[in-house]
């Protein structure tokens, strides 16, 4: 995987800054759990952190050695008691064996969508469900396919490189702009989505230029619950945001299920 080096993990936190509520419904959920909790696709620690902070255990998976040392650095310089409820692991959400099992699995901020065949996401699904406590909770977020926006990319708009986002770099005081471009497959359900990376220094040049290439396949609403239901799961909740809010097409799917028995 090229997903994630070391100089897009850098830039991670200030163009990736999650949806709104969600670090505070993740930590609800832990709390709610009492621990321990194995959060997947944990990255920078973004939210694995904080649920160490409300005091409860966590233990972070990701395949991006670039994330996890960010997120290690962060750690780092937690205070004691908490740096002593974390764990990070490298890993694939995919195949992975801990020999433990805990109460709740989170898998934010689409992290899912990073397995990209049915295939991966049954064995991502079944892995899960080997780790979870019996009665165990599984919570998870993906965005629900919004076909106005695929119909956009695929007519008139087409692939057209366009501005995400723009940031000040702390590491060199730079003004950064995040451009990206999208290729749809409806066949395959994948999204190829090309990141461009300008940094722009004090006289306004452009003093560095990069891309980076992000792949998912995307899963919709019936689709997902199936995949739940097959690989030996019972849905309790489907929200459509992370105030709790109804579903609907084209917004979030944000899945709580439990280890059926």
């Amino acid at each position: 995987m090229n997903e994630y080096d070391e100089f897009d993990a850098a830039f991670y936190d200030y163009y990736a800054t999650g949806l709104e509520g969600e670090v505070e419904f993740y930590v609800d959920q832990a709390r709610r759990a009492s621990g321990p909790v194995l959060e997947l696709g944990c990255g920078t620690g973004r939210i694995l952190i904080p649920t160490a902070e409300a005091g409860v255990p966590a233990v972070g998976l990701d395949r991006a050695p670039a994330m996890l040392a960010i997120a290690r650095q962060k750690i780092s310089r937690c205070d004691d008691e908490v740096r002593q409820r974390l764990e990070t692991i490298e890993g694939d959400m995919a195949a992975f064996s801990l020999g433990r099992r805990f109460k709740l699995v989170t898998i934010p901020f689409r992290a899912f969508l990073h397995l990209l065949t049915p295939e991966d996401q049954r064995r991502s699904l079944r892995c899960i469900r080997e780790h979870l406590a019996d009665e165990g909770r599984l919570v998870l977020n993906i965005f629900d396919p919004n076909l106005e926006m695929i119909a956009g990319h695929l007519g008139s708009l087409g692939p057209a490189l366009k501005k995400q986002d723009e940031f000040v770099y702390p590491g060199t005081g730079n003004r950064v702009i995040v451009w990206d471009t999208r290729r749809y497959d409806l066949d395959r359900q994948m999204i190829e989505q090309y990141y461009v990376f300008e940094e722009i220094d004090q006289r306004g040049l452009v003093i560095s230029k990069r891309f980076s290439r992000l792949t998912l396949r995307y899963a919709h609403r019936y689709e997902m619950q199936h995949l739940l239901e097959l690989c030996g799961y019972r849905i309790e909740a489907l929200y459509g945001d992370f105030q709790r809010g109804p579903f609907r097409a084209g917004g979030e799917q944000v899945w709580i299920a439990r280890r059926a028995c």
